[in-house]
């Protein structure tokens, strides 16, 4: 007789399950190639970017792209008011946002499940207490509290990367403690507790497994919110300080030029308009494909 533990791998036929149920979703398709090729150019970068994204030209103050007139067809997509390429800029960027949001998701979910696992299975007073400050933390808007954390940490990126993974995780731990609550009162974890499990085995390794499906959508989701956020920061000058191409700071250097010469708002504004709305995409296949609720029939 053969018996499955915590250790199996997938079975085969639940990943084929999972991706005919994902691949349904035209759209969660499409962001997942939109977001594979960001994470191409992200990877070769510095091979794909036609130039040095902090090399200014002297000669090509606010180029235009290369279809209109004036345009140099070396600059694609123009320069900036330096002159400096929006297209390599653009593509380095990408670097950025893609960083920013795996390791706010990564610091975010670390610790809301760690957080929301001891609220949701010691319960009591340390429950009430844990949930009370994340309450707190959510009443606050979320940009508004990044913003107040990076004032007082100060201004770069590292801060502020801090302070949106400090803003979202209030999420992740609400969503584990109600997924523990529901299972930590199940035959199978039972079962295991009388056998004398450990309290960290029954929480890390039993119990959270089969929390994952909705943590799994909420970090996709979170990922296009960090995004958004670490933008909002670099616009407000409170992120990824200049020269780096930063999506958010691109478009705050580029705010006097607005009226001037569109394309440098316009490109990086698309940038993050495209990467949150795959992300999003995704985020919403994944739910449809692990919430059996969510299932058509």
């Amino acid at each position: 007789m053969t018996q499955t533990n915590a250790h199996s791998p997938i079975p085969p036929g639940r990943l084929r399950e999972f991706w005919h149920g994902f691949a349904a979703n035209r759209g969660a398709l499409i962001g997942g190639a939109v977001i594979l090729c960001l994470v191409l150019l992200a990877v070769f970068a510095p091979l794909v970017a036609p130039h040095d994204p902090i090399h200014q030209y002297r000669d090509s103050f606010l180029t235009p792209p290369a279809w209109m007139e004036g345009g140099k067809s070396v600059f694609l997509l123009g320069t900036d008011a330096v002159g400096r390429d929006i297209l390599s800029r653009l593509i380095h960027g990408a670097r950025y946002s893609l960083y920013v949001g795996l390791l706010v998701v990564t610091i975010a979910l670390a610790c809301g499940v760690a957080v929301g696992m001891v609220a949701g299975y010691v319960g009591g007073w340390v429950d009430t207490a844990i949930m009370r400050v994340m309450d707190v933390i959510l009443a606050f808007p979320s940009l508004l509290l990044a913003l107040v954390l990076v004032a007082i940490l100060g201004p770069g990126l590292t801060n502020a990367m801090i302070a949106i993974a400090l803003v979202l995780q209030p999420h992740f731990a609400r969503l584990t403690r109600a997924a523990v609550l529901t299972e930590k009162g199940k035959d199978y974890v039972t079962a295991l507790r009388v056998a004398g499990a450990s309290p960290l085995r029954l929480m890390f390794v039993t119990i959270l497994p089969n929390c994952m499906p909705p943590l799994v959508v909420q970090a996709t989701l979170s990922f296009s919110t960090a995004i958004l956020d670490a933008a909002a920061l670099g616009f407000l000058g409170m992120g990824a300080q200049p020269p780096a191409p930063e999506w958010g700071t691109m478009l705050a250097d580029s705010r006097e030029f607005i009226l001037r010469a569109w394309w440098v708002v316009t490109f990086p504004g698309l940038a993050i308009l495209i990467t949150v709305l795959a992300i999003n995409l995704i985020g919403d296949g994944l739910r449809d494909t692990l919430d059996p609720k969510m299932r058509k029939g």
